[in-house]
Parts: structure tokens; sequence; C-alpha cells
């Protein structure tokens, strides 16, 4: 309200105003402004072409002196009732849903076991700005495409051009959209308040019906009903999506540029399948795909006829199992063996806990504390893999104790010294098959490396060709393990001896002369029983400076 009117104490009536004639500026002050995009109102705080507002006290006290000296009869009611503060709908309403349950039918054709599906819905009504969203919750394993079947929108009603309201939905109605009816079952507490306050009745709700196909399979016939004991998909479906999560540490120390690393091993109980995983640090300059072993499961036990097979060249497979590993074989603070890498088990996730209480109760999965030092496997005793019989022992040992492996040392002096010493012994076959009488053999001793050759002599008309029978490989003396070997040595060539060669018995009956001369020249290494059988079968006597019982301990 301007104040040009009263600058001269003129009452505010007709004929008594008049207007400022150097006025300019008649327009007036904007009342709305817009924040975040929506439109605010705004109480002006200047009056028309700019001019000063009175304060709402002065206003009101001139209105009360003006009132009362005007009649009523004139003007009106002394009380006005004061203009209400305009707030926007999509203000008044924003956030606030109505929210309906409903289902439409679906017609199946061409399957034997049902002939229409009914889907649940929920339909979502916008109060701010009457729009709609139909959604069909997720049913796990349901086969079909579910989830928003109709983005957020005005749904049209009619051909006219007409939009569904909040007014036109209730309980127990058919919502027709694109051709498909919608059939409105129930509703929530807050739209049900929400009508009713509006002057709409709404109606009892729906039961949802049942959906033949669900129903049908709910009580199958008994025929058709397999033990869970039987049924090959039993785990798969009590199992599934439950895995076993254990944090592990790698010892690669034994490779040429190993570390000690963390890693995750997880047991798929679906299919009973191990998957191990590298925990990355960040710059670690690492492989980037932290898969360590595929999934896969994991043989423990192989049978015996197939533990000497070199398993490196073939796949394993379940022929050839016994066991599998199972998840009795992870034990907190154990180190295990998993295809030929360790690792030690230090911790586990809560549901890992949980199962090992109600499945395996006597196994206490307590985590123990992650070591921090690269040398905490140097105490663990050095494993050797088991001999598979290709090779020399000392060949095989060089390729477990570095991964590029060095020749074995080897006594050099040794094998100048004797490079060209031979002992030769002429032997026989001991075997139970008669065509085996009559084969002479030739048993060499080479005194360089101690290795054994022997050589076949061809008999004529015996059916048998001679030639090379073993060819030059040290042997071992039955009983002896593979941890502590005993080889063959000139001790135990005596005239009448038996040698084991891999399975197969010779029974020494000769020897020339020089393996005499030879053994006479060490006899302190050579027991009196074997220089006795040779001077026997050579026909030569006991020298008289050397008695027969030099070996034997003195009474």
């Amino acid at each position: 309200m301007s104040r040009n009117w009263n600058s001269h104490g003129l009452p505010f009536l007709p004929g008594y105003t008049f207007r400022d004639v150097t006025k300019s500026a008649f327009h007036r002050p904007r009342t709305l402004y817009f924040k975040n995009g929506y439109a605010l109102p705004r109480r002006p705080t200047v009056g028309i072409g700019q001019d000063p507002l009175l304060s709402e006290q002065l206003i009101q006290q001139e209105m009360d002196e003006l009132s009362c000296e005007i009649a009523d009869i004139t003007y009106g009611s002394r009380d006005q009732s004061l203009v209400k503060e305009f707030i926007p709908a999509h203000v008044v309403f924003d956030k606030k849903v109505l929210r309906f349950n409903a289902y439409f039918e679906e017609n199946i054709l061409y399957s034997p076991d049902e002939d229409c599906r009914m889907r649940p819905v929920v339909i979502y009504y916008y109060l701010e700005d009457d729009s709609m969203c139909i959604i069909e919750p997720m049913v796990e394993n349901s086969g079909i495409p579910q989830g928003k079947r109709l983005k957020r929108q005005r749904l049209p009603k009619n051909e006219r051009g007409e939009h569904y309201l909040w007014k036109d939905l209730n309980v127990g109605m058919d919502l027709k959209v694109y051709g498909v009816k919608y059939r409105i079952t129930q509703c929530d507490a807050f739209t049900k308040e929400f009508l009713e306050r509006e002057g709409i009745i709404v109606n009892d709700p729906e039961p949802m019906p049942v959906d033949p196909y669900t129903k049908h399979h709910k009580n199958p016939p008994p025929v058709y009903t397999t033990p869970s004991g039987l049924n090959p998909t039993h785990q798969f479906l009590t199992m599934d999506r439950k895995v076993l999560h254990f944090f592990a540490m790698w010892d690669d120390t034994d490779s040429l540029f190993g570390d000690i690393r963390r890693v995750t091993i997880q047991y798929f109980l679906a299919n009973d399948t191990v998957e191990i995983r590298e925990v990355h640090e960040p710059n670690s300059g690492r492989d980037p795909f932290p898969v360590l072993m595929r999934r896969q499961k994991l043989p423990k036990k192989i049978k015996p006829q197939y533990e000497t097979f070199p398993s490196s060249v073939l796949e394993v497979s379940a022929e050839e199992v016994d066991e599998y590993y199972s998840p009795k074989d992870f034990q907190l603070g154990q180190t295990m063996k998993l295809m030929g890498r360790r690792f030690l088990l230090y911790n586990c996730d809560d549901f890992t806990k949980e199962y090992y209480q109600q499945n395996h109760p006597d196994m206490e999965m307590k985590p123990i504390e992650v070591p921090k030092k690269t040398d905490m496997f140097l105490k663990r005793e050095k494993e050797v893999p088991p001999y598979n019989g290709f090779g020399s022992l000392e060949d095989s040992l060089q390729n477990c104790l570095s991964l590029i492996p060095e020749p074995p040392k080897k006594n050099l002096r040794k094998m100048l010294e004797n490079s060209h010493v031979v002992l030769r012994y002429t032997a026989r076959l001991d075997s139970q098959n008669p065509l085996d009488e009559g084969r002479h053999f030739i048993l060499s001793y080479f005194l360089a490396n101690d290795m054994i050759s022997i050589f076949e002599k061809a008999t004529r008309n015996s059916g048998i060709l001679g030639g090379r029978f073993l060819e030059k490989t040290r042997v071992p003396k039955p009983g002896s393990t593979v941890d502590n070997p005993e080889f063959y040595s000139p001790a135990d060539f005596a005239i009448g001896a038996t040698v084991e060669v891999f399975s197969h018995r010779f029974v020494l009956t000769d020897a020339d002369r020089y393996v005499l001369t030879y053994l006479e020249s060490v006899s302190s290494e050579i027991p009196c029983e074997t220089l006795e059988s040779l001077r026997q079968k050579l026909g030569v006597e006991t020298p008289n400076n050397q008695p027969s019982d030099q070996n034997e301990p003195s009474s």
C-alpha cells in the first residue's frame, strides 16, 4: 500500500485522493520465484512502482480507525478473514503414493499342465502428478521376465484423451490398461485412509485367486515323488548359493620369484567344487586376473593302479579317483596341499562357522593369528613328491629342489681311477619256468659309477634271442626304500649268491680272474666269504701272508 495518499493528512475517501504526476513506474512486484525448478510464492516487499509498503501493524491500526468512522452498512463487517498461504499441489502431495495390489490373467497355449496363469502385480499412483506405474514382484527361478511392466506415466482412460485419476481407483474393480485387464484386490492403510477422507467408500478386499499350475505342483501325485536320497539334484536344490569361504596363505617361496600371498578358498556345497582366488593388494604388480585355480573338484585319493602313472600328461577322471575333498578336510590352523600348492588356513566367514557348528560339531573352527613374516613356513620340513620310477633318484630329486634342475654331484676321483674297471660274472636265471633253463647271462659291474648291465648269451636252437637284457643302471637291494636306498656293491657278489634285479633272480655261477685280483687288492672292504668263494671257484689257494679269516674279529 502506497504512502503518497497520507502525506498531507487527507482521509482515504473518494474525492480526497490525487495522483502523483511525477510517477513514471507502474509495474507490479513479483510474487513468485523458482527453486529447483518449482515455482514458490513470495510476499512482496514493495508496492506498485517500487513504492514502499506499510507494516502490517500500521495497516491494521489504520483499518481499525477507518472502520470506526465508517458505518458498517456501507463498508461491511469489521472481521475480515486472512488470505491463506498458497501451497502448490506438487508440494502437498510430494512422496505420497497410493498402493494397490492386483493381478492379471495370462492365457497359456499348447501346455498340458496349465491353461492360464495368475500373475500378481503392484500398482502405484503418484498423487503429485497423477502418474502411475505397474510392477510385477520378482519370483526366484520362475523363468518368466518379471519386474517393471509399465514405467511411470499417465495412463489413458478412454479414447477421448482422458487419464486415470485417483477418483477412478477402488478395490474390487477392473483397471484396463493397454489391452490388459488388472483386477484390484486390496490396498494399503494409507491408500484406504486417503480415499475415505476424500469421500470415497473403499470396497472390501478380495482374495488372490490360486494359480492352477502352482496348486498342481504343491500337491503332486505320489507316483512322481522321488526320495531325496535318490534324487541326483537334491544336493543342488538344497545347497545352491551356499559357499564355504576360507582365508588362507599360499606358500610359493619354492618358485623362482615366489612369495607368500593371501588367497581365498571357496568351497561350493552345491556340487563339491573348489575355487581359489588371490587377494591382490594395490600397486602389487601382480596379474590382474585373480583366479589362481578354476572351479573344479579336487581329488584327494587316487586309485592305486593309477598312482605310478604320470599325472601330468592326462587329466584325472572320476574313474581314477577314490575320494574327493569334502568340507571335513578343511580345518583352520592346518596346512593343506591342493594341486601341488600349500595353503595355510587361518580364518573363515560367519556362514562357514555356522555350517561347521551344525554339520561338524567335532571340528573347532578357531581362527589363528595371521603370519606376517615371509619365513613363516621355514620351520616345516621339505616335502618331496614320491619317486615315480622314471630316471634315477638323484635326477628326480633335483627336479623337486629347483625350477631349473642342476646335474647331481658326482665323485670325479672315483670315476677317473675306475674308468675302465669292470667286474664280470656269469649267472643263470632262477625261475620256475622250465623254458628259462639253459639261459646264460653275463653280469658286468662298473666301478666308476656302481652300475650293472646284464648281457644274455645266445643259445643255438633255444628260440630265445640273445643280446642286452639290462642296460647300465644302479640296482637297489631287495627291501630298500626310496628314502633310504641301498644298492648292490662288489662285496655282495659271491659265487652262488642270488642277485635280484627288478623282480628277476640271478644266481652267480662264475667270475673271471681279474675279479679276484681286484677284490684282493681291496680286501679290507670285501667280506672273507666273498673272497673265499671266488678262490674255490677259480682254484686259487689262500696266500700265506693273508689268512682266510682276516676279516673275522679276533676272539
